[in-house]
This record gives structure tokens, C-alpha cells and sequence, in this order.
């Protein structure tokens, strides 16, 4: 076969798609220079919200399937949230470092707390979810997500303070709900009990109310699951119905130590 034949069916097989790849990368540049512009304290404010601004215009005119006006004026609705955006994050943050005896400081746990970053990007990208940019806002959610480990829906509704702690191998999905003073730690997957695409506008993930941990490699699953407040969920659980007020929730598998015997 030759190259201009290789060529011309290449061609043909992706002529069905608009796909600019070149947004994937725009929005990776976006992500970092927001949370630059919200935590970095010699950020020059002013001029760092206008290079935000033409970078948010430009992946909106890509991303964007509304007409042109409306996908540039949800430029002022997305900017005009940061500071409540930003108030949630300190208090995130200060969250983190009142429960993380392993915190040596605020900087800490700004700088290199991954679950911090997953939860700033995951406030940020909701934003642009409720907008309804779900292209714009799912590739910045995917970005964190190959950063952290920690994959979060955009479309999910986290109340603030909210505590992920090492972060790797998280799922929380679309429809969770998780109220103040939850914590998460590495491997939850707070997920769906079926993936059927007639569900697409149905609840399909937990509800988490206040005060609950939740602790490695625990899966809650479905719609209909509610954790009741101040309830622990141990690690390695599996959960599938909802569980009352102040329950603790334990693997019943069982681990035996046994001493060699010398020979």
C-alpha cells in the first residue's frame, strides 16, 4: 500500500470527527495557571486573570456547543465564582492539616498534598460542569486525575471541608454526594451498581453524610446507598445498601498470624 493510498484512507476513516487535539493541552496550561493564580502568593492578580481569561476563551470556542456570544460570556459567570471557590479550598486545606498528624504546615499541604490538588481541581471543574462545558470541564478533572491517581466527576456535589488523604486509586462518580467533614483515603471508589446508558440522568453514585470516614479500598455502590452521618466504613468493604446513623461498617474476612515452627 502506498503512502498517498495509507494517506487518503486515514483520511476517510477520521472524517467523521472534529476532534482538536490541540484543546487536551490548552486546558492542561489553563489548570496549572489557575491554581498558580489562587495559591501562589506573589501571583500578579490582575494580570494573571486576564491571561486566564483569553486561554478560557480560546478552549470555550473550541469546547463550547452553544452559539459564540454564550460560550464567551460564561467567561464571567466561571471567573466570578473563584473567590467562593478559593474560600472552600482554605477550608479544605485546614481541614486537612487539623487531621493529618503527618502535616508539617499550610505550605505543605498546598504544595504537595495530592489529594488537595485532586479536590482544588475537582471545585474548579465543577464549575465549569454546572455551566454545562462538560468537555472543558472532564478534560481539566482527567488532567488532576493523571496527576493524582485520584479521579473525581466534575459532575459530583462535595460540600466543604472535605478530607482525601494519599489520595492514589479514588473514584468518586458523577451523581456522589458527599456532605462536610467527610474523609476519603487511598483506593475508595464511591461508585455505580450498574453502568446501563438509560442511567445517564439517573442518581447513580452514593450519598456520604457529614461526619463519616471512609477508609482504604472500601466500595460503596449505588444510586439509592446513603451513608449515614458520623458512620466509619473500615477498609476493603464492599457496601450496597445504606447504612444508619453512627454504623461502623467492618470486612468480616479474617487475618491469621501463625509461628513457623523451627526445624
Amino acid at each position: 500500500m502506498t503512502k498517498d493510498l495509507i494517506i487518503k484512507n486515514i483520511s476517510l476513516l477520521k472524517s467523521h470527527t472534529s476532534i482538536n487535539y490541540g484543546i487536551k493541552t490548552k486546558v492542561e496550561i489553563f489548570t496549572e495557571k489557575i491554581f498558580y493564580t489562587l495559591f501562589d502568593a506573589n501571583a500578579p492578580l490582575s494580570e494573571s486573570i486576564d491571561e486566564l481569561e483569553k486561554q478560557f476563551k480560546d478552549i470555550a470556542a473550541i469546547a463550547c456547543k452553544k452559539p459564540n456570544a454564550l460560550c464567551i460570556s460564561t467567561w464571567d459567570h466561571f471567573v466570578a465564582k473563584l473567590p467562593s471557590v478559593l474560600e472552600k479550598l482554605n477550608q479544605d486545606a485546614a481541614y486537612i492539616l487539623e487531621n493529618d498528624p503527618a502535616s508539617n504546615g499550610i505550605e505543605e499541604v498546598y504544595l504537595a498534598y495530592p489529594g488537595f490538588y485532586a479536590i482544588a481541581i475537582y471545585r474548579l471543574s465543577h464549575e465549569l460542569y454546572k455551566l454545562d462545558l462538560l468537555l472543558f470541564s472532564r478534560l481539566m478533572s482527567e488532567y488532576a486525575h493523571r496527576i493524582t491517581g485520584t479521579d473525581i466527576h466534575a459532575g459530583a456535589q462535595i460540600d466543604s471541608p472535605f478530607f482525601i488523604d494519599h489520595a492514589t486509586g479514588i473514584v468518586i462518580g458523577e451523581t456522589a454526594v458527599i456532605q462536610k467533614y467527610v474523609k476519603i483515603y487511598q483506593g475508595v471508589t464511591l461508585g455505580a451498581l450498574s453502568v446501563s446508558k438509560e442511567m445517564k440522568n439517573a442518581k447513580r453514585h452514593p450519598t456520604v453524610e457529614k461526619n463519616v470516614c471512609i477508609y482504604a479500598n472500601a466500595t460503596i455502590l449505588g444510586g439509592e446507598t446513603v451513608i449515614g452521618k458520623n458512620s466509619i466504613i473500615g477498609g476493603n468493604s464492599w457496601v450496597t445498601k445504606s447504612t444508619p446513623e453512627r454504623s461502623i461498617v467492618t470486612n468480616t474476612t479474617t487475618t491469621e498470624v501463625k509461628i513457623k515452627e523451627l526445624k
